[in-house]
């Protein structure tokens, strides 16, 4: 099986190369879009700020590569928000796989959330085996609400989507490679799937 991590310099990309590999798989870092595209399973990383994230993408045309992928993908953080409509961070414009706004915390709340933080309301084959109320690792300033597209939830000033679903497009906003076993249950179902 070839898995691709997507390599544009917006990524915490060793940290899940580690997980991959932990998981006894192989996965290669590529901006490459023909690589990209042979791929079995596409990782969309992303650590920082909206809008330089987005330009990145869109000097190596990566913007308009990812939305016509047929593998499974999965967005792990910025990189699913940047699968969101649009953000408010920098006012970028995503690349609209899911149909939702990504918004800030207002200021009741300290931001950005950072630490552990519960997810609930799980409704996809990538929780295979998770209990409800499992903690995962979060750092955000930025959240998409819950929507049609939510496959999990978290609450923190208010409820929402910790994850989304859309056809073969998976994001969650947790990273499952820095929550220990189970977020590695959960990079696991999606690379079986």
């Amino acid at each position: 099986m070839k898995i691709v991590i997507i390599n544009y310099g917006a990524g915490n990309i060793q940290s899940i190369m580690f997980a991959i590999e932990r998981l006894g798989f192989k996965a290669v870092l590529s901006n490459n879009p023909a690589e990209i595209q042979a791929a079995d399973k596409v990782i969309f990383p992303g650590v920082g700020e909206a809008s330089s994230a987005m330009l990145k993408l869109r000097e190596s045309g990566l913007d308009s590569l990812i939305p016509t992928l047929k593998q499974p993908v999965f967005g792990i953080c910025l990189g699913m928000q940047l699968m969101c409509k649009s953000s408010e961070e920098g006012n970028t414009k995503g690349l609209g796989i899911f149909d939702v706004d990504v918004i800030k915390f207002t200021s009741k709340v300290k931001v950005p959330q950072m630490g552990w933080n519960q997810i609930y309301d799980l409704k996809s084959d990538l929780f295979k085996g998770i209990p409800e109320n499992e903690f995962m690792y979060l750092v955000h300033s930025f959240y998409a609400p819950n929507c049609a597209e939510s496959i999990a939830t978290t609450n923190y000033e208010l409820e929402y989507a910790s994850a989304l679903q859309k056809d073969n497009f998976y994001g969650t906003q947790f990273h499952p490679e820095k929550s220990g076993a189970v977020g590695e249950k959960i990079l696991e179902n999606f690379l079986k799937k």
